[in-house]
C-alpha cells in the first residue's frame, strides 16, 4: 500500500470541483462542491445520531435505498437544518445538479453543513451549479475539499493504492470538521471514492465495521453535529472481480479504507476549533474491547485533560480521573500512564500511583504538536485508540460569535 496524491479524483472515474457561490460572504471561499462519477456505483453512509438532522440527511437515506450513487453535492456557510422548506431545497439542489450531469436526481448524495437554523436561498445553489459541473476535473478535489470547510483551517483529503483480485485499486477521501466533533456517527462529513468492484451490501459492511473504530472514537468538543455524515462510492473501474463476500480481496479493502479514515480522523482532531495539538489516547491491557474503548474515548473528552495538555502541564491525575468515571471496570490499583511525543516518554504513573518524574522534561515532550496519552490497565489483551485535541482560549473566541 502507497499513499498517492488526487485525494477523491485519485481513482479511476471521478472528477471534483469546488466554487464560490454565494452562499457565503467572504468570496475568497468556496462553498459549493461536487463529486462525480463517471459510471454508477456502489454507494454506503452512515449519518449522524442527533435526533435533529438535516433535512439532506434524509434526502441521502432515500436515494441510497437501493446502494448506488454517481454524485455527491454539498454546500457550506449555511446548514439546511430546522429549515421549513429543508426538503426542498435539497430535493431542488439534487435535480437541478442531475440535470446539468444527466443522471437521474436520486443517484445523488446531498449534503450541507455551516449555520444551524437560518433560511437557506436556493438560488446561488441553483445559479452555480452550471459552473460548478462545467469545471469538474481529474485534478479538482482540493476544490471539492475547500469547498466543504467550515472553521477549518487546513484542507483534509488523502488517497491510497493497494492491490484487490490481482489488480491496482485506490481509494481517497475529502473531510470537514474542526467543531461540533463528537462520538457517534458522524459529527463531520467526509466523502470517499474508490474505483474498487464491491457489492453495496459488502460496501456497507465494511463502512459500519471500520467507523466503530475510527469516526466513533473522535471528539473535539463533545458536541454532536445535526448534518453530517460518512459516505463511499465504488465504481468498480479498477476491474477487479466484485468483492461480495468476506475473505482476502474484502480484507485488503478494508485495510486501505482503514488507512484512509484513521489519517481523516487524525486532520480532524488536529484542526479541532482553537486546537494548538493533535491528542491521541491508546489504552490497553483491557480485560475486552469495549473497556478500551470506554476508557479512551472517556480521556480524549475530558476537558480538564484537554486544558492541561494545552499548558503543557503533566497532571496526569486528570487521566486516571477520566478512566475512574467512564464506566469502564478497570481495577484502578493496575493503572499505568505514559505520555509521550516527538521529544520522547515519560512514565507518570505506575499501578494506580504517583512516580518520580522529570517536571522539566514532561513539559518539554508536552509542547510538541502530537501528544501520546498512553494508558495501561494490565487486566487483559485488548486495545482501542481515540484521537482529540487540546482545549484552547480560542475555542470559545471561535464559538462565542460563530453566528453572529
Amino acid at each position: 500500500m502507497e499513499l498517492v496524491p488526487g485525494g477523491v479524483c485519485a481513482a479511476k472515474g471521478f472528477k471534483a470541483n469546488g466554487i464560490h457561490c454565494g452562499i457565503r460572504k467572504n468570496r475568497s471561499k468556496k462553498d459549493l462542491s461536487l463529486i462525480f462519477s463517471e459510471t454508477e456505483a456502489s454507494a454506503a453512509a452512515v449519518y449522524t445520531t442527533n435526533l435533529v438532522k438535516g433535512a439532506p440527511l434524509t434526502v441521502t437515506k432515500r436515494h441510497l435505498e437501493n446502494g448506488r450513487a454517481r454524485a455527491v453535492i454539498c454546500n457550506s456557510g449555511n446548514a439546511n437544518t430546522c429549515n421549513a422548506n429543508g426538503i426542498e431545497i435539497a430535493e431542488q439542489t439534487c435535480r437541478k445538479a442531475a440535470a446539468a450531469l444527466g443522471i437521474d436526481p436520486d443517484e445523488i448524495v446531498v449534503a450541507s453543513t455551516g449555520v444551524i437554523g437560518q433560511p437557506l436561498d436556493i438560488t446561488p445553489i441553483a445559479e452555480g451549479i452550471p459552473a460548478l459541473v462545467a469545471g469538474l476535473s481529474r485534478d479538482g478535489s482540493r476544490d471539492a475539499a475547500e469547498g466543504i470547510m467550515t472553521t477549518d483551517t487546513a484542507v483534509k483529503e488523502i488517497a491510497v493504492r493497494f492491490c484487490a483480485g490481482g489488480k491496482e485499486c485506490t481509494i481517497g477521501g475529502i473531510a470537514k470538521g474542526s467543531g461540533m466533533i463528537h462520538p457517534n456517527m458522524a459529527t463531520m462529513l467526509v466523502f470517499i471514492t474508490t474505483d474498487v468492484s464491491i457489492t453495496p451490501e459488502m460496501l456497507r459492511r465494511a463502512l459500519s465495521c471500520d467507523v466503530k473504530e475510527t469516526f466513533n472514537m473522535l471528539s473535539v468538543d463533545g458536541d454532536t453535529s445535526t448534518n453530517d455524515m460518512v459516505t463511499v462510492l465504488a465504481n468498480g473501474m479498477a476491474g477487479n472481480a466484485t468483492i461480495s463476500s468476506e475473505g482476502e480481496d474484502f480484507s485488503s479493502f478494508m485495510k486501505a479504507l482503514n488507512t484512509v479514515t484513521v489519517s481523516l480522523c487524525r486532520m480532524i482532531a488536529g484542526d479541532g476549533e482553537g486546537a494548538t495539538k493533535l491528542l491521541e489516547c491508546t489504552v490497553s491491557g483491557a480485560r475486552d474491547e469495549a473497556t478500551a474503548k470506554i476508557a479512551a474515548k472517556s480521556v480524549i473528552c475530558s476537558s480538564l485533560t484537554k486544558a492541561a495538555m494545552f499548558g503543557a502541564d503533566a497532571n496526569w491525575g486528570r487521566v486516571i480521573c477520566a478512566v475512574g468515571y467512564s464506566g469502564a471496570g478497570v481495577d484502578v490499583g493496575k493503572i499505568d500512564i505514559y505520555f509521550k511525543s516527538a521529544a520522547g516518554k515519560i512514565k507518570v504513573c505506575e499501578r494506580g500511583s504517583g512516580v518520580d518524574f522529570s517536571e522539566e522534561e514532561a513539559k518539554k515532550i508536552l509542547l510538541e504538536k502530537e501528544i501520546d496519552i498512553i494508558v495501561c490497565l494490565n487486566d487483559g489483551e485488548f486495545a482501542a485508540t481515540a484521537w482529540g485535541c487540546d482545549l484552547t482560549y480560542d475555542y470559545v473566541k471561535i464559538n462565542g460569535d460563530y453566528r453572529t
